[in-house]
């Protein structure tokens, strides 16, 4: 029966997607690694942003598999706009999922890029599946 194991990345910096792992967010990534020693991981797909990237290379390392990126694996954009009740837009977003802000994207289309790769993962010869990618 195949797996797959979703991570959120470690705690970053920030949100840009050159945003490197806080030192605790180093930490955080070899605890990931140690919490996998003994599990049988064949394939590690990861979004392109640093974070995220960071986050499983030690595992990935130990385990001398390549990291593979998917941009379909990026964090959602709720807008390009700065926005100041965001907080409020993005909970909107939850009752509408097809709502969208400027240069954003919807629930909606966040979750049709996040099947496409569940997809290929249960359609792929690979057994268990890491997937690194954003809350």
């Amino acid at each position: 029966m195949k797996k797959v194991y979703i991570i959120r990345h470690c705690e970053a910096k920030g949100q840009p997607s050159e945003a490197q792992l806080t030192d605790k967010g180093f930490k955080q990534a070899i605890e990931i690694s140690k919490f996998f020693a003994g599990i049988k991981i064949d394939r590690i797909i990861s979004s392109p942003y640093k974070r995220a990237i960071q986050s499983i290379e030690p595992l990935a390392t130990r385990l001398n598999l390549e990291i593979e990126i998917n941009r379909k694996l990026i964090e959602r954009v709720l807008s390009t706009e700065s926005l100041s009740d965001w907080l409020d837009k993005l909970k909107a977003t939850f009752e509408d999922f097809e709502l969208t802000f400027e240069g954003g994207e919807s629930n909606q289309e966040a979750m049709k890029r996040i099947v496409k790769i569940i997809e290929d993962v249960f359609n792929n010869e690979h057994e268990n599946t890491i997937i690194v990618t954003h809350g």
